[in-house]
C-alpha cells in the first residue's frame, strides 16, 4: 500500500489561524520527533489541530463524486471531461483505478487515519498527561478514524478496505464490506469507552465549527450519532435506535445542529472547497429531477438557484439550477446534522413503531414547509417516505448514492443518456492492486 505507507505529517506544514499553539515540535517539517515520547500538550494540540485540517482536505472530491454518481448533481467543467464521462458511466467509459476522483478522496481519508495513529501513540507514550487526558485524546482520535474509514468504505463497498493501517510495514488485510462496518463500529465503541472516562473537559481545543461538541460528553453524542449511521448501514434497526438514544438527536430541535469542518478565506488557511460562485461556466448543476420531483412548496429547493444566464449544457447533459448549499468560502461543512439523526430514527422505527416513525417524518416535513405525512403506515411505505425526505434534507451531503445502494435501488436512479451507468463502487486504487 505504497501511498499509505509513505504518508507524512503534511499537517505540520500548515499554519492554523484558529488555534494558539506554542512550543510546536518541528512545525515546519515532516518529522514526527516530539510526538513519540513524553509529548507535551502543546505538541499533541498540533496533532489535534492537524487532524481537523486533514478532515477537510480532499473532502470536496468525496462529496462531488458520490453526489454525481447518486444523481444529486452534475459537475460541468471544460477542464476535465471525466466528471460527465467516466463518473457517469458514459458509453463504454469505465472508472479508472488511477483516476483522481477515486484516489484523492481515498488517500485523503487515510491521511487522517494515519495522523490519528500518531496522536494515539504520542498521547499513550506521554507521562506529561493524566489518565483522563489520555482518554480524551484516544476518544477523539478513534472517533475520527472510524468516521474517515466509513467514508472510504462508502466508496469501495464490496471491494473492501483496510481498517488496520497502524504499522506501515505490516498493513492489515482488506476486510469485506460487512466486516469493515463491524470493525468501524467496534472502533466507535472503543472511542465511546474512552470518552466516558475522559472527565468533564478535553485537554485540547477544537475549532469553532465543533462548538457544542468540544467536551467529552458532547463529543460522545457525535460518536453515537456516527455509530447509529453505521448500524443503519448494517441493517440493524434496534442497534441504531439504541445508539441514537445516546446521540445528539432531538426530534423537536434544530435540524441544522451538528459538528462540522471549519473553513476560512483568510490567507494561509483553507477555504470551503464545496462553495462555487453561482452562474459560472464551470458549475455544479442540480440534477433536473431534484426540481421536478420535489413536492410543491418544499423549502429545501432553496439549496438550488435558477441560473440568471439560463440553461447550462455540456456533453449531452443540461440543467437550469446551480447548487448553492454553501454561501461563502468560510461556510462550515457538517460531518453530521440532527436532521440526519431524526431520519435515521424514522427509518429505524418503520417496522416496529410506525407512530414514532411518522412523528420524526413530520418534524422534517414541517421544517420544509410541507403538510403532515398522509401515506401508508406499513414499513415499506414509511421507508419510501424516509428515502424521499433523505433525498431533499441531505441533498449534496453524500448520502443518496449510499442510500439507494443499501436499499437495492440503484436501478431507480435516472440515466440521462443511452449507455450511462450507475456505478455501485469505485475501483480499488492502483496503488493498492495486489496489496
Amino acid at each position: 500500500m505504497k501511498h499509505i505507507k509513505y504518508i507524512v505529517l503534511a499537517i505540520l506544514l500548515v499554519p492554523f489561524a484558529s488555534c494558539d499553539i506554542e512550543d510546536q515540535a518541528n512545525p515546519n517539517g515532516s518529522s514526527i520527533a516530539g510526538f513519540d515520547s513524553d509529548a507535551s500538550k502543546s505538541a499533541l494540540q498540533t496533532l489535534v489541530t492537524g487532524i481537523e485540517d486533514l478532515l477537510r482536505q480532499e473532502i470536496g472530491f468525496y462529496y462531488d463524486v458520490v453526489s454525481i454518481v447518486g444523481r444529486d448533481y452534475y459537475f460541468f467543467t471544460g477542464s476535465d471531461p471525466r466528471y460527465t464521462g467516466e463518473v457517469l458511466g458514459k458509453g463504454e467509459a469505465q472508472l479508472d483505478n488511477a483516476g483522481f476522483y477515486g484516489t484523492r478522496p481515498y488517500l485523503g481519508r487515510y491521511r487522517t487515519v494515519k495522523t490519528a495513529n500518531v496522536l494515539i501513540d504520542g498521547a499513550t507514550n506521554s507521562s506529561l498527561i493524566t489518565s483522563e487526558d489520555l482518554n480524551g485524546y484516544l476518544g477523539f482520535a478513534k472517533t475520527f478514524q472510524a468516521y474517515e474509514l466509513l467514508l472510504v468504505s462508502n466508496l469501495q463497498f464490496e471491494n473492501g478496505i483496510r481498517t488496520d493501517v497502524k504499522d506501515a510495514d505490516n498493513l492489515g488485510p482488506f476486510e469485506d464490506y460487512n466486516a469493515a462496518l463491524g470493525s468501524i463500529q467496534s472502533l466507535l465503541d472503543e472511542a465511546a469507552g474512552n470518552l466516558a472516562q475522559a472527565g468533564s473537559a478535553f485537554p485540547f481545543s477544537l475549532s469553532g465549527a465543533m462548538e457544542g461538541f468540544d467536551a467529552p460528553d458532547s463529543f460522545l453524542s457525535f460518536n453515537r450519532g456516527i455509530a447509529a449511521r453505521v448500524a443503519l448501514y448494517q441493517g440493524n434497526a434496534s442497534d441504531a435506535l439504541t445508539k441514537l438514544g445516546s446521540s445528539f438527536m432531538d426530534v423537536d430541535g434544530d435540524l441544522s445542529f451538528g459538528p462540522g469542518r471549519f473553513y476560512s478565506a483568510a490567507g494561509g488557511d483553507f477555504a470551503n472547497n464545496l462553495f462555487r460562485v453561482p452562474d459560472q461556466a464551470d458549475a455544479i448543476i442540480a440534477h433536473p429531477s431534484f426540481i421536478t420531483d420535489a413536492a410543491a412548496g418544499d423549502s429545501r429547493l432553496n439549496k438550488v438557484l435558477l441560473r440568471p444566464s439560463g440553461t447550462l449544457s455540456l456533453d449531452e447533459l443540461s440543467g437550469d439550477y446551480d447548487v448553492v448549499l454553501y454561501q461563502s468560502f468560510s461556510d462550515v461543512v457538517h460531518y453530521m446534522r440532527n436532521e440526519e439523526l431524526v431520519l435515521i430514527y424514522a427509518e429505524a422505527n418503520a417496522s416496529s413503531n410506525s407512530s414514532e416513525a411518522v412523528r420524526a417524518i413530520n418534524a422534517v416535513r414541517a421544517a420544509a414547509g410541507l403538510s403532515a405525512y398522509s401515506g401508508g403506515m406499513d414499513a415499506a411505505s414509511l421507508v419510501d417516505e424516509v428515502l424521499t425526505q433523505r433525498r431533499y434534507s441531505l441533498f449534496g451531503e453524500g448520502h443518496r448514492w449510499v442510500d439507494m445502494r443499501r436499499l437495492g435501488r440503484l436501478g431507480d436512479l435516472p440515466l440521462d443518456r443511452v449507455g450511462d451507468d450507475v456505478w455501485s463502487q469505485f475501483p480499488r486504487p492502483v496503488s493498492e492492486v495486489g496489496g
